[in-house]
């Protein structure tokens, strides 16, 4: 297994989509965490409201981009239509 970036882009006007969604998006970040896969994750803060989000960056192990594209397919806040895109690139840790 080796760690993939996941890097997806809100769509506009999907803030309370994010936040319905929000719940279960965190259960499948936590499952991940406690399978020892999840080197990171977290939202893109705007610059000019830090309440409100870009996007999110998850940085996890996966056994190929295949099943990192899977895994990406199914979240929550795709189902929901919050991410309009996702870019998804091996990643290697330098620092941990």
């Amino acid at each position: 297994m080796e760690y993939y970036m996941l890097l997806a882009t809100d769509g506009e006007g999907v803030h309370d989509a994010r936040m319905a969604a929000r719940p279960e998006h965190l259960k499948r970040l936590e499952a991940l965490q406690a399978e020892g896969r999840l080197l990171t994750a977290g939202p893109n803060p705007l610059p000019d409201n830090p309440e409100r989000v870009s996007g999110s960056l998850i940085i996890a192990k996966f056994a190929s981009l295949d099943d990192a594209q899977a895994w990406a397919e199914q979240d929550p806040y795709v189902e929901a239509g919050v991410y309009e895109e996702i870019l998804i690139k091996p990643f290697k840790a330098v620092f941990k």
